[in-house]
This record gives C-alpha cells, structure tokens and sequence, in this order.
C-alpha cells in the first residue's frame, strides 16, 4: 500500500516537475496553457467519468452498493456544508477556490489505486461508486462557485450542457444498465481518459511556473490541508461508526475522503478566470501532506 502511495506522488511531482520545465523554457505559453486546459475540461475529462463508470458488476453486490452510495452522499452533505460557512471572510477569488477543493478532492486520481491496493477489487468497485455524487456536485455547485452565475435558470443551463455533467449522465446509464461501449469507439474514450492524468498535472507544474514556491505554506492553507485532509474524514468515521457500517465500505469511503484537493481546482480556476495560482498552491500543499496523513489513515482503517 505504502509502495502504492509513493508512486503516485511520485509521478505527480514528475508530470508536475515536466510541466515546469516546459513552462520555463517557453514549450508550453499562456496561450497553450489555456488550450490544454479547455481540451481537458471539455473532452478527457468527459471520457475519463464515462470510462470510470464502464465496468461490470458482480452479482448480489447491490445492497452493498446503496450503502456506500449513502456513505458517499453523506460526505458530500459534510464538504458541501464546510464549503458554505468556512470561508466566509476571505476574498472572493480565494473563497471559491476553497469551496470547490472542499466539495472536490483528489479521489478519482489516487483515491481508485489505493482502493484496489489497501482493499482489493471490491475496494475498487466501492471506490467507483463512492465518486459519483462527488462527480455530480463537481460539475453543478462545483462549477457555479467559479462560473458566478447569479441567474439560476442559467447556471442550470450552464450546468446540465456541461460536457463533465453530460458525461456523468451517459456513464451512469452505462453503469446501471451494463453496457459496455462498442470497439473503436469505447477504445477511443479509454485512449482520452489515460490522457487525464498527465495533461492536467502538465498544466499543474505550468502553473507553478508561476509560483515562489515558500509561499505556498502559510496559515490559510495549513487550516485547509487540516480541514481536507483529516476533520472531514475524521467526521465520516465516526458517522459510519455510530451508523455501523460495514469495515470494507467505511475503510474506502474514508480513505477517498481524507484524499487531498481536486486537480480539476487550479483547471476550472484558469478557465473561468480565477485565482489559479491560490488553486495550484491548495492542490500541491494538500498532496505533499497527504504523504503523512493518509498512511495514518490507512493505519486507522485497518
């Protein structure tokens, strides 16, 4: 597990260091930062929900599934509530930010592997389905926080014509009544959906071009790494506990809550116009702590 663990920050810190260089030595431009950051929001991120979403399931694992569902929904109801009363007194840009990497963690990315590491393939399947509402909330209130859409008929609009909204629909169609995506055309949205990971931590490491890396410690975001990283988590465990849920479906709803913040915040922040440079900080903070605090947890859980 902790071998797990390791690699993927590594390859983070690499695809992110990558991103750097290229962004230093001119390779990657504003304006290519912009276009790689439109191509993941709009089309592999889009395939890497319906491709998360394609996969069998065994038989008599339903009623399993509709508790980690409620599990899922649960946590969603705690960072959502976070969201709304905790960073009320901050400035604008720097309030939304927060507010979408509350509601939005890095689940999909590490949280999947170290499923299927610490719990094996039904950690896997647990974990897919554990990551729905999260996806929903991501690209509804998630994109309101940065779109700043006032008129709610629009921003529903808005929302339900996005491409990661659309997806989330057409995956959990295929999800539920088992379909699997004909030849070239499911093997075209796995080929985007591996092309997730690296894009966007290409743009991540762009971005940190940017960034006098000392200022990402401070105050501000060491309360918001304590908040993501352990007292949302620490807050589900003690829910699943009183509700007695089963140790599998607590261990992995746990593990992907305690995950750190969503690369999709510093995406969503470049694109609408927001503080990317904040976003970036949240994002590479949350992961270098997380190399302490999720070993704990996975100490905790098992």
């Amino acid at each position: 597990m902790y071998t797990e663990l390791f690699n993927l920050i590594g390859m983070m810190i690499l695809l992110a260091g990558t991103g750097y260089v290229l962004s230093v030595i001119g390779l990657i431009t504003k304006e290519g930062k912009k276009c790689i950051t439109s191509l993941v929001v709009n089309v592999v991120l889009p395939c890497n929900i319906i491709a998360a979403f394609s996969q069998q399931l065994p038989a008599g694992i339903w009623s399993s599934l509709a508790v980690v569902l409620a599990v899922a929904v649960t946590a969603q109801v705690l960072s959502t509530l976070a969201a709304r009363v905790c960073y009320n007194k901050l400035p604008d840009k720097e309030r939304t930010v927060l507010r979408y990497a509350t509601v939005c963690s890095n689940a999909g990315f590490m949280g999947n592997p170290l499923a299927l590491g610490v719990f094996g393939d039904i950690g896997l399947l647990y974990a897919s389905v554990y990551l729905i509402p999260q996806r929903i909330v991501m690209w509804s209130a998630g994109i309101s926080y940065f779109s700043g859409e006032k008129d709610h008929k629009a921003m529903v609009k808005k929302v339900i014509t996005h491409p990661c909204i659309i997806a989330v629909g057409v995956g959990l169609v295929l999800m539920i009544l088992q379909i699997r995506l004909p030849g070239a055309l499911g093997d075209t949205v796995d080929a985007l959906s591996s092309c997730c990971t690296a894009l966007s931590f290409l743009v991540i490491g762009s971005i940190l071009a940017e960034i006098p890396l000392k200022t990402i410690f401070n105050g501000k975001l060491l309360l918001f790494s304590a908040q993501r990283l352990l007292i949302l988590p620490a807050l589900l465990y003690i829910i699943c506990l009183l509700a007695g849920v089963d140790n599998g479906i607590t261990g992995v709803c746990v593990l992907l809550t305690a995950m750190p913040a969503g690369t999709t915040t510093s995406l969503l922040a470049a694109m609408y116009h927001g503080d990317e440079i904040f976003a970036t900080k949240c994002i590479v903070l949350t992961t270098l702590l997380s190399l302490l605090t999720t070993p704990l947890w996975c100490w905790i859980l098992l």
